[in-house]
């Protein structure tokens, strides 16, 4: 009961939309209620749960970030081709620098931002195509095939925690992407939860000099907020290569607006103090859902964006009433 009280309403909408679409496309095909469709939608959607975490912490803040394709891409396609030119066979080793890099990179988000006072939102459009520029300069931007992909890489994207048989007799398997979705998630909620980082990261999207009389360091808050995301963004990098079999690295510039259509739909306030994980896991579950399934319904892609643009409407319009509310119960007027 505890936890369903914690469930507001925008998400309670989410789950009713989830819960009545899915019946619905079961309904009209059958093969979609299969242990086949739930894993391909874990393994596609690992990717974009784990970018969706940074943008959450960093929407709560109060702040924007769209550089994060250019930051995962940066980190993944850079430790690719020097595991490639240096014969690295550690996925570990890879993990570490495209992390290193993703973190480098979120650091220089939060400096700019610190120095020149300026809209996230402007700075971090700007060093998105500053990040690419010096990746397709200094790495280049050759496409790298299944077949030229390092022993490492191969490995994982095929590592599965465990296997059974679809209803063809076919073997199918949950792939180990669930285990860094997991553990970013819980490292979230910890941050986010359970540290005074995060009540610091709360504190700022509601008011930045508020925060600062609270006795929080914004600047310091500011770093370590871009600092994760870019975290996120360096093992984001590697999880995407591995799910593609094959990197091309223009493949996810543009993809940002959909992540953060996803934590938008999942409640955030884009104007900051206020962001649920759960409601973030919702938005990313019914994108997929939206992007892998329509096809049992017979219609094509490009009905992903109407509906993805409805129900963010909707949750939009449910996030701003809930908060009007809070506002009035707390005796705060606003417009």
């Amino acid at each position: 009961m505890k936890a369903l009280k914690k469930i507001d309403k925008t998400q309670r909408f989410l789950i009713i939309i989830i819960l009545v679409y899915c019946t619905i496309v079961a309904v009209r095909n059958p093969a979609f209620l299969s242990l086949t469709t739930l894993f391909n939608m874990v393994r596609s959607s690992a990717g974009t749960t784990i970018l969706a975490m940074g943008v959450l912490v960093v929407m709560i803040s109060g702040g924007i970030d769209v550089s994060f394709p250019a930051i995962a891409i940066f980190g993944g396609y850079t430790s690719l081709r020097l595991c490639m030119s240096l014969q690295i066979e550690s996925l570990f080793v890879t993990f570490l620098i495209s992390i290193a890099i993703g973190i480098l990179l979120g650091l220089i988000n939060a400096a700019l931002i610190n120095v020149l006072k300026l809209e996230p939102f402007i700075i971090t459009l700007a060093t998105a195509s500053v990040f690419f520029g010096i990746m397709t300069i200094l790495i280049g931007t050759k496409n790298v095939g299944a077949s030229d992909l390092p022993e490492q890489f191969r490995a994982l994207s095929s590592a599965k925690i465990f296997t059974t048989l679809n209803e063809h007799g076919a073997p199918i398997g949950l792939s180990v992407f669930i285990i860094p979705v997991v553990l970013c998630v819980l490292l979230t909620y910890f941050i986010l939860h359970k540290t005074l980082i995060g009540k610091g990261i709360f504190a700022m999207g509601c008011n930045n000099e508020a925060a600062k009389r609270a006795g929080f360091n914004v600047p310091l808050l500011r770093f370590f907020i871009y600092g994760y995301a870019g975290f996120l963004g360096g093992i984001m990098g590697i999880i995407y290569i591995a799910s593609t079999n094959s990197v091309n690295p223009v493949s996810l510039v543009g993809t940002e607006m959909s992540v953060i259509a996803c934590v938008v739909i999942g409640g955030a306030k884009p104007s900051g103090g206020y962001g649920r994980i759960f409601g973030t896991l919702l938005g990313v579950i019914l994108y997929y859902l939206f992007k892998q399934t329509l096809i049992y319904l017979g219609l094509s892609a490009s009905w992903q964006d109407f509906f993805m643009g409805i129900v963010l409407l909707f949750s939009i319009i449910s996030t701003s009433y809930q908060n009007r509310i809070r506002n009035r119960k707390n005796f705060i007027y606003t417009e």
